[in-house]
């Protein structure tokens, strides 16, 4: 394999695997299956090598590709990653390759679920790794389209509903992000030789930060087109209304990746466009940020508190936890220890919400698959007849609740040690970040309400029988995250340590500081 050529090799692996599914005959299910599991391994161990091969003392983008595409429009196929993307390409393969195991339970229209499976795959390791707006915008898009016929095929009762309001709320956030990309590319430069308009990102940053972008449209306006895309992704409120239906409906995997991946690329939109990019732009939105993030913190808290359905009480606590993704982003205008802890937390906290959040949605699915009901009040006692599947789903829970020990709890700490320290300009975020601490007490509260009911108490004899621990294919999809959140917890600087140097380069771009 040529070596400057593995990150192309580490997007297409999966298209590939789709074509090949395509081609493959129909009711075949089995060798769907093993062709899914076959490309998406080799896209995770691909991952795998770049992180061996990566220099975490390198600030900047390593494993660059950049070739001419549209010339005329000086639009190239740029690749690359750095501190702050690697991790979530990691994320995104391990997560798609363990979703694609836990599909092996899909039985109807095989060779259809698995392409789009690998076609989604495929997008969203592209996103991660595309270092040119327009690469970066067609990705977007193709992440779009698997998911809709994800949910929209193989989801549950409302799967047609649910699908098309999660297409329409990401469509309408795509209209907006991409006005505020041809607003970039025009202000860029004139389109006279020397001064070229351009739509590279790394290009982009160093322009806004020469004062070079020549906007003829207030820059925050630019700025708020690319947070609506990224906040109805990520999703903060309001724009999160689409979130809990389209998981109640889709099949368990494809929950998985929704919570795990999907919700990731709107907060790395964020580090990866609008802030580097629009710094002037970020420091005037930064106030309505800290806002919406503690409403995410604290309302995701109180709606996940309030549901009896144990998949949508997950959905509600994926708001709560991206929130704390966003107060760690808030403090990147505070003082630079402040800034730098926020900004390695947030990154921190998307990763180890992936495993976690994932894991659980893994849990319910289990549950879900033997009895058909999701009711925390149907159960009882579970511990004394699937001790396995127990401490399995202690472990996660007691992680997303941000026990110490565990990967959650560095992450959410990190959040928080931006957020007290990260006053700039009057702007007092130590006092969001006190009342944010509410949601960290009711999560605990509906997660520790979950334990209880569902496995603690006397055994519902309605489910006798109907129980059995956890199979092998299940052990397999759920051991790696929960050992990730284990070591991940202990020695947290396994991850850190990838995104220190790259987090303090951004932090001297987004304040236009001396790196």
């Amino acid at each position: 394999m040529n070596f400057s050529a593995v990150l192309t090799w580490l997007t297409f692996t999966p298209l590939i695997g789709a074509v090949a599914i395509l081609l493959s005959p129909k009711n075949e299910a089995r060798i769907h299956r093993w062709v899914a599991v076959a490309f998406s391994g080799l896209a995770f161990l691909l991952s795998l090598w770049v992180l061996l091969q990566f220099d975490p003392s390198n600030p900047g983008i390593q494993f660059g590709e950049n070739y001419p595409w549209i010339a005329t429009f000086n639009i190239f196929y740029h690749l690359g990653v750095d501190g702050i993307s690697l991790p979530l390409v990691i994320l995104t393969t391990l997560l798609s390759l363990i979703s694609i195991i836990a599909s092996f339970g899909i039985d109807r229209r095989t060779k259809e679920y698995f392409f789009w499976f690998l076609m989604l795959e495929a997008g969203m390791v592209g996103l991660f790794l595309s270092l040119d707006l327009f690469l970066f915008y067609i990705f977007w898009e193709v992440s779009l389209v698997p998911m809709y016929f994800l949910i929209g095929i193989w989801g549950g009762p409302q799967k047609e509903y649910a699908a098309v309001k999660f297409f329409l709320f990401t469509l309408f956030g795509s209209v907006f992000m991409l006005l505020s990309m041809l607003a970039l590319y025009f202000a860029s430069g004139t389109g006279a030789a020397g001064s070229e308009r351009t739509l590279d990102l790394i290009r982009l940053a160093e322009i806004a930060g020469k004062g070079g972008l020549h906007l003829t449209i207030p820059a925050m306006l630019v700025f708020l087109g690319f947070f609506v895309a990224f906040a109805i992704k990520v999703p903060a409120f309001p724009f999160h209304t689409w979130l809990p239906l389209a998981h109640v409906e889709a099949p368990t995997p494809v929950s998985v990746i929704l919570a795990g991946v999907l919700l990731k690329m709107g907060a790395y939109g964020l580090l990866r466009i609008s802030f580097p990019i629009l710094p002037e732009a970020t420091k005037m939105f930064i106030p309505v940020l800290i806002v919406i993030a503690t409403i995410n913190i604290i309302y995701g808290a109180f709606c996940a508190m309030a549901q009896k359905d144990m998949k949508r009480m997950v959905a509600y606590s994926s708001i709560n936890h991206m929130g704390y993704c966003l107060l760690g982003m808030c403090a990147i205008m505070g003082n630079p220890n402040a800034a730098h802890a926020g900004i390695v937390g947030s990154v921190f906290q998307m990763v180890n919400h992936g495993l976690i959040t994932g894991s659980l949605f893994l849990i319910v699915g289990v549950i879900y698959d033997r009895t058909h009901v999701r009711d925390i009040d149907a159960f009882g006692g579970l511990a004394s007849q699937v001790p396995i599947f127990a401490g399995i789903m202690i472990i996660q829970v007691l992680g997303s609740m941000g026990l110490p020990g565990l990967a959650g709890f560095v992450s959410e700490f990190l959040c928080f040690l931006g957020g007290f320290g990260g006053n700039f300009d009057g702007y007092n975020l130590q006092i969001w970040a006190g009342i944010s601490i509410v949601g960290i007490v009711i999560t605990a509260a509906f997660f520790l309400r979950m334990i209880k009911l569902v496995l603690l108490g006397e055994f519902n004899l309605k489910w006798g029988g109907q129980m059995p621990d956890l199979t092998a294919r299940e052990l397999v999809t759920l051991v790696p995250l929960v050992v990730l959140t284990v070591v991940l917890g202990i020695f947290p600087g396994l991850a850190l340590d990838l995104m220190n140097s790259t987090a303090d380069r951004l932090i001297q771009i987004v304040t236009l500081k001396p790196f």
